[in-house]
């Protein structure tokens, strides 16, 4: 005899681990810490990239303006400027990164909540309906109720 309380359930269980699965369940194996420290030093690595790249380009669109004119006072103004700007980038981007993977770790478990809190539910269903069968076969009339 088919449980349509099961057979719901079951379904809503399904149904959230093909929507939810692939964003919660990777999560699952890290602590905070090391999720969001692995996601910065990521960060750090791009973005460093990034600015080598933009530096490189920079240097190659003035390269004769600095041959032309090449002073070590302009170069050190230039570099304190290339330093500063990339500080503060880096900062406000790696601040940024912490916050959107600190919300995605939350949110990731939040959603371990509800799944585990589900599969909980379907357990104790499945520990009533055994509990059920066995009074049954006892000749004993259970109570919902009482639980008796």
């Amino acid at each position: 005899m088919l449980n349509e309380e099961k057979i719901k359930l079951m379904t809503s269980i399904a149904m959230f681990e093909q929507k939810e699965g692939k964003k919660i369940f990777p999560l699952s194996c890290y602590f905070r810490s090391d999720y969001i420290s692995r996601h910065l030093l990521g960060a750090f690595f791009g973005y460093t990239l990034c600015c080598l790249l933009g530096l490189v380009l920079w240097v190659l669109y003035h390269l004769e303006e600095l041959l032309a004119d090449i002073r070590v006072d302009m170069l050190l103004s230039v570099g304190k400027w290339f330093v500063m700007i990339y500080g503060i980038g880096l900062v406000l981007y790696l601040l940024v990164t912490a916050v959107v993977y600190w919300r995605r770790y939350e949110y990731s478990v939040t959603g371990m909540r509800i799944y585990i809190s589900k599969l909980r539910r379907l357990e104790k269903r499945y520990e009533y309906q055994n509990k059920v069968k066995e009074m049954s076969k006892e000749g004993v009339r259970y109570d919902r109720s009482s639980g008796i």
